[in-house]
């Protein structure tokens, strides 16, 4: 290439356009044949699940030797095919497609996740609870780490503890609708990845921190839409400055939450102090076309003899929400869903 040639192209910004608008094309060209094969793969196993149970319940003694059937199949599967038909893959597309028993012309349409989500959503023994983490895995684009994260941190129970009945069935129907303020709680919230031990001494600065620290993974706990805003947002009065531990941003709900934390018991001060909060952001920050501020008082100790008289009646903006350190036991968490329920 002469050098009149190399000066119009290094000399042109599109030229760097150029080059960026081609590798955006490649990388979603390549995100597209991935998942295209994924599809594929994961439908393919479907089908032959389908085959197995098909085959296993054309017979009374096929259907005893079930077992004895698999482990041949694997043999000479692996002696055609190679490497990927071991008796406990093949016995997991057979639960796959038991689990999935969609229409054969549907099947290579119906699977929008990897192998691998589905070998984890199989072992959810619960429906409903199964296919609330399908709808979210699909919504979210959850990667395999964060659908375990988010069920072994007990997310769909902890949903359904802040909602009643009917709310409960619409999480297994259409995963989490985020609609009205009291959509985005959970009960408790999770904090486990900040790494601080349950029985050691550390500030609400100290918390706040370590929550600033791994925010991404904060912004996964709260849930959709969520987007930092601000920390220790200073509010001032004359002489008096009052500071907002965190400022967030829900753009589902199109308003702004903010959180206060707290290390200690729940007072009827930091209610009003929240409210404080609130109605100064009502009144000075948001704009004519957003919703109005939520206020959340996250607290270790929630108590809710304090919540209930001294927020108004069905309060629609000031919550006190309870978080804890560690994973929850999901015993725990259905044995309170059952006592809501009875």
């Amino acid at each position: 290439m002469n050098k009149e040639k190399t000066k119009i192209i290094s000399s042109k910004k599109d030229y760097h356009n150029l080059v960026v608008g081609i590798g955006e094309i490649l990388s979603q060209g390549r995100k597209l044949a991935f998942q295209k094969v994924n599809s594929v793969l994961t439908a393919t196993y479907w089908q032959i699940g389908k085959q197995i149970v098909e085959f296993q319940q054309g017979g009374k003694r096929r259907a005893e030797y079930g077992e004895e059937i698999i482990k041949q199949l694997s043999t000479d599967l692996a002696k055609r095919f190679g490497k990927g038909f071991s008796a406990d893959n093949l016995e997991n597309m057979r639960r796959f497609y038991l689990s999935y028993q969609i229409s054969e012309t549907m099947s290579r349409k119906s699977f929008k996740l990897s192998w691998s989500h589905y070998l984890k959503l199989m072992r959810i023994s619960d429906s409903a609870e199964r296919k609330f983490y399908e709808i979210e895995c699909e919504k979210n684009s959850w990667s395999l780490r964060e659908l375990c994260r988010q069920f072994d941190s007990a997310l769909f129970e902890r949903l359904a503890l802040s909602r009643d009945k009917q709310e409960v069935k619409k999480l297994s129907e259409k995963g989490q609708l985020i609609e009205k303020p009291q959509d985005i709680f959970k009960e408790p919230y999770v904090l486990e990845f900040l790494g601080l031990d349950e029985n050691q001494r550390y500030s609400e600065n100290e918390l706040e921190s370590a929550l600033i620290s791994n925010l991404e993974k904060f912004l996964l706990e709260l849930g959709k839409g969520f987007t930092f805003v601000a920390r220790q947002r200073r509010i001032t009065s004359g002489v008096k400055h009052f500071y907002i531990d965190l400022v967030f941003y829900n753009r589902l709900l199109q308003c702004f939450v903010l959180i206060d934390l707290k290390i200690g018991e729940l007072k009827h001060q930091d209610l009003g102090q929240m409210q404080m909060y609130v109605n100064y952001f009502d009144r000075e920050v948001k704009e004519k076309n957003e919703n109005s501020t939520i206020g959340i008082v996250l607290c270790k100790e929630n108590d809710k003899f304090v919540v209930e008289y001294t927020l108004p009646e069905k309060s629609s903006q000031i919550f006190a929400k309870q978080y804890q350190l560690y994973l929850p036991k999901k015993e725990e968490l259905l044995a309170q869903i059952k006592k809501m329920a009875g």
